[in-house]
């Protein structure tokens, strides 16, 4: 007799809730974490670095599964010089069927520069993940903003890819929609990134934003650095901001071209944990 074993439903109870919350605030010409709260796994600590100050963002639970929750939301004080990044990339498991949750939220005051910059969020066959970012800026203050995405684990022959998943951003400068995305892939993800409307075979994409005074001003710059790009980019200027897409086959190729480009447009290497 063929006994037929159902994986048993991991109970809600058991799921990761987590929790960060910060204030960075400049005194003089430095830049320091104020009033930290931390919980359920997630954790931020804040390196020596020699230009502003960097807060690197960490998941002790080692990735995201399915009914997993994570709330990130930073106060950023008029005049900072911040870096928020991961310390690796984030990996997004099978759910069995709650999808996993991640929120993301900054405020960013007056003539403060603010750089996101996570690592890969890294895709698995099955997984679920609703993300969403809102970010409030004012009329004086930047943003730098790279997210990327792998689909599958290509190492791990994870060729056809199953799951779900949404993106919703929404970008505010004086409390004004100046930028809105929203994605959605459901089901046969493979199938959809195959479709040259979609991804024309890509499983790695990026996607990097800068708003500031000086948005428009870079785009021929940044265009040149990515002149010799190892994959399918595209760059343009609107409202005030630069937006880039990189898309490719090959993750390798996305994380090398996005290096490259965070070094030419900071004049810096990337933040030191991207090593």
């Amino acid at each position: 007799m063929t006994l037929n074993h159902v994986p048993a439903q991991v109970p809600s109870y058991v799921r990761a809730v987590g929790e960060l919350r910060a204030d960075f605030q400049c005194a003089g010409d430095r830049t320091s974490v104020m009033n930290v709260f931390e919980t359920g796994g997630l954790r931020l600590r804040c390196p020596r670095v020699a230009q502003g100050c960097e807060g690197v963002l960490i998941n002790t639970g080692g990735g995201v599964a399915g009914g997993d929750k994570a709330t990130y939301d930073f106060d950023i004080g008029p005049g900072a010089r911040l870096t928020l990044t991961t310390q690796s990339a984030e990996k997004i498991y099978r759910a069995q069927s709650d999808p996993a949750q991640i929120d993301i939220a900054l405020r960013i005051g007056a003539d403060a520069a603010v750089e996101w910059l996570p690592q890969e969020t890294i895709l698995f066959d099955g997984a679920r993940l609703q993300r969403r970012l809102d970010i409030d800026l004012e009329e004086t203050s930047s943003l730098t903003l790279l997210e990327s995405v792998v689909y599958g684990r290509m190492a791990m022959g994870e060729v056809d890819l199953a799951g779900s998943f949404r993106d919703r951003w929404r970008i505010r400068r004086n409390r004004r929609l100046i930028f809105a995305e929203e994605m959605r892939i459901d089901g046969d993800m493979t199938g959809a990134l195959d479709r040259p409307a979609v991804g024309g075979g890509a499983r790695a994409s990026a996607i990097f934003v800068h708003i500031a005074p000086d948005g428009p001003a870079r785009l021929d710059e940044i265009r040149a650095s990515l002149a010799n790009a190892p994959c399918e980019w595209g760059a343009s200027t609107w409202n005030g901001m630069v937006v880039v897409r990189l898309l490719s086959p090959s993750p390798e190729k996305v994380r090398g071209a996005i290096t490259s480009l965070l070094q030419s447009f900071r004049g810096r290497d990337a933040p030191r944990v991207w090593q």
